[in-house]
């Protein structure tokens, strides 16, 4: 009776400790998630995202006008919002996850401007997405980054699929991991020029997710960049794609001039269009 009774009070202590952490990750999400300014919860951020997703899609003419997939994370690298332009089944399924992995990886590889008595920025390193793919190519600086941080598949893929896209898609709350090279991803600074996560954008031509995730990004007023540094020798756009990939007449693509070079891609317009950074 006795050893019974401890077991019964070793299982509550278990379901205890298990209760309190999910409590603790819940709490951490929420407080992360709220740090992007759009909301105290789930459904407020996810109808900001998918406000500024929808408006950014009817904005851009590039690509192959397709509905996309955005997500949001925060800088803990937590999800806190996966929306869709369109009907469920209007995009690429892949496309989703793909957003997700993008949203990680501009939010993993940039970093804030540091301040001096709370006035001063100095200068920090923005990097899209579309400014890794040359990196990461054979001989590249970062070979082998793709493949580091891999997506968390039980993350990705739980289910019910009804609810991708919607304010309680399975993905929001956890941490998706993933690392993703071509254009779609950008870090989001609020006006302390402090990154606080990343949105992700995924469901056309790799320089159309980036023209889209960049309209969605100043849709959501997160784009407060203005000294933070980037790759692109722009400063008022510090980490936009890069077209400095020369035409390779046997085939493929050549050797991008300035390391952080994208290719072109179907129906490719001027970068330089997109809004500066605030």
């Amino acid at each position: 009776m006795i050893k019974q009774q401890r077991n019964q009070m070793a299982r509550w202590a278990l379901v205890g400790a298990f209760m309190l952490n999910a409590i603790s990750a819940s709490a951490w999400a929420g407080n992360a998630c709220q740090n992007l300014g759009l909301g105290n919860n789930p459904g407020a951020i996810h109808t900001a995202l998918k406000a500024a997703l929808n408006s950014a899609v009817l904005a851009e003419v590039s690509g192959l006008d397709l509905n996309m997939w955005g997500t949001l994370v925060a800088r803990d690298g937590t999800v806190c919002a996966v929306a869709r332009s369109g009907k469920l089944g209007d995009q690429w399924p892949g496309s989703r996850v793909i957003s997700a992995q993008k949203a990680n990886t501009a939010n993993a590889f940039s970093l804030p401007a540091n301040t001096a008595n709370g006035q001063n920025y100095q200068q920090g390193l923005a990097l899209s997405t579309a400014n890794l793919y040359s990196a990461v190519q054979p001989g590249g600086a970062f070979f082998g980054l793709q493949h580091s941080n891999p997506v968390d598949p039980e993350v990705a893929y739980k289910g019910p699929s009804s609810n991708w896209g919607e304010a309680n898609d399975a993905m929001v709350g956890k941490q998706i991991g993933g690392v993703n090279v071509f254009g779609g991803g950008l870090a989001l600074y609020n006006a302390s020029h402090q990154v606080v996560g990343a949105v992700g954008v995924s469901g056309d031509s790799s320089c159309a997710d980036h023209m889209v995730a960049w309209r969605t990004r100043n849709n959501l007023g997160l784009d407060h960049l203005a000294g933070v540094g980037g790759v692109s020798g722009d400063s008022a756009r510090p980490d936009n794609i890069i077209y400095d990939i020369p035409h390779n007449p046997n085939g493929g693509t050549g050797i991008s001039n300035g390391g952080f070079g994208h290719p072109t891609c179907i129906v490719t317009v001027d970068p330089t269009g997109l809004p500066a950074v605030q």
